[in-house]
């Protein structure tokens, strides 16, 4: 998950009989980075605050970070030290130690099909492209209202199978969707609940590459072009953004982390959904070699923008079904598949030699006429109407046994 912008909703009925949010008084003591961060995020908001449009900057004064390098995700705790806290994400998903919760709703999106009729901001921010929501997006399934804030993707680069966050049985997929919604029953805007126990909800859709191209993500990808910069900007129709989302729903996997990205706030309430999405390999490409992290002056890729697993250090990881065996990864389907086949030959072969044990051994029987036995001596009697099988059977058989009279 990246960064995260938000179109702040108006104030409603519901809002203003709630009356003021949870919020961390002047006498409590939280800490001296705390403290620090919560300054630098209260003078960001008020130093770029615009009417409908709020941010949340990195904390530290927004120091640059990358991927790779000497800024690169291996460095960012020395910058933003939530980021080598122990609820970080992604993770690697290990479906043979996840609990299956029979509790879990299934989500249901409201507001998907439709998003309004207003145009939705497309942005190139330098780390990912980022689509906005308006707040009728919503989840229910969850402990709390979360309403939509916008969406972006992470990617690898051309060639390379692995573009997602989130791994299964350590096998990732060519790319990943997050789309971030917030508690709005609890905090007014998405800057206070990012900072704040699950006051995130965030949606994992893990994407593969398909025979067709996907209709929907061709919404965000026919765009691209016009945003190849980092900070350009350009508007999309709304379309439903409910066909992003694989179409079965009801399996997924759930646990707590964190953002993907600095600050890293352990804030998040994350869905993986177990089913997938698929775009064309011309789709992929598009997204692969489209932006650039950088501005015009100096053109650079934006490429492999993904953060490694992190460790789930004693944390749960909860499934909405039952694990019907494990999901196995392409390695063990292939291994599992020649095994299969091995064992249907062997036993092809072994019931070849029984029928060919069978019809020997009856070769090798006494030859015998159709007739009537008496009970008491022992003697086959023929029967009459028997007599042209016999007659039939003692001139073409090439052996001649003499009949019991």
């Amino acid at each position: 998950m990246g960064f995260i912008q938000q179109t702040k909703p108006p104030p409603t009925q519901a809002t203003q009989a709630r009356g003021p949010r949870p919020h961390r008084g002047k006498g409590v003591v939280t800490g001296a980075g705390e403290r620090d961060r919560s300054k630098q995020v209260l003078f960001a908001s008020l130093l770029f605050h615009k009417p409908e449009v709020i941010w949340i900057l990195p904390a530290n004064g927004g120091q640059h970070w990358t991927y790779e390098g000497p800024h690169g995700q291996d460095h960012w705790p020395a910058s933003y030290p939530e980021c080598g806290s122990n609820a970080q994400s992604p993770i690697n998903i290990q479906t043979d130690s996840v609990t299956f919760d029979p509790e879990l709703l299934v989500l249901q999106p409201h507001g998907y099909e439709q998003p309004g009729t207003e145009p939705l901001d497309l942005h190139n921010n330098g780390h990912t492209v980022q689509l906005s929501l308006p707040p009728t997006l919503y989840l229910e399934g969850l402990p709390r209202k979360y309403v939509a804030a916008q969406l972006h993707l992470h990617w690898g680069q051309r060639g390379s199978p692995r573009g997602s966050e989130h791994q299964i049985n350590g096998e990732a997929t060519a790319a990943e969707l997050h789309i971030v919604h917030y508690d709005s029953e609890s905090y007014d805007s998405l800057s206070e609940a990012a900072q704040r126990p699950q006051g995130l909800a965030v949606l994992g859709i893990l994407i593969e590459v398909g025979e067709t191209k996907n209709p929907a993500y061709e919404h965000i990808l026919s765009h691209l072009h016009e945003i190849r910069h980092k900070d350009q900007k350009t508007s999309v129709p709304p379309f439903n953004v409910r066909e992003l989302l694989p179409p079965l729903l009801a399996q997924f996997f759930r646990y707590n982390g964190s953002l993907t990205t600095p600050p890293c706030y352990q804030s998040v309430l994350w869905t993986v959904f177990s089913r997938r999405a698929q775009i064309s390999m011309g789709q992929l490409e598009k997204l692969q070699e489209t932006l650039f992290s950088t501005e015009e002056e100096t053109s650079k890729l934006l490429v492999q923008n993904y953060r490694a697993p992190q460790p789930l250090n004693q944390r749960a990881v909860f499934a909405s079904f039952i694990q019907v065996g494990s999901l196995y990864t392409t390695g063990e389907m292939l291994s599992l598949g020649v095994g299969i086949l091995v064992g249907c030959l062997c036993l092809l072969l072994a019931l070849y030699f029984i029928i060919r044990k069978i019809r020997t051994s009856h070769f090798h029987e006494p030859f015998t006429l159709p007739g009537r036995r008496d009970w008491e001596t022992g003697k086959v009697w023929s029967s009459p109407q028997h007599e042209p099988l016999r007659h039939r059977l003692l001139l073409g058989h090439h052996r001649c046994l003499p009949l019991a009279y």
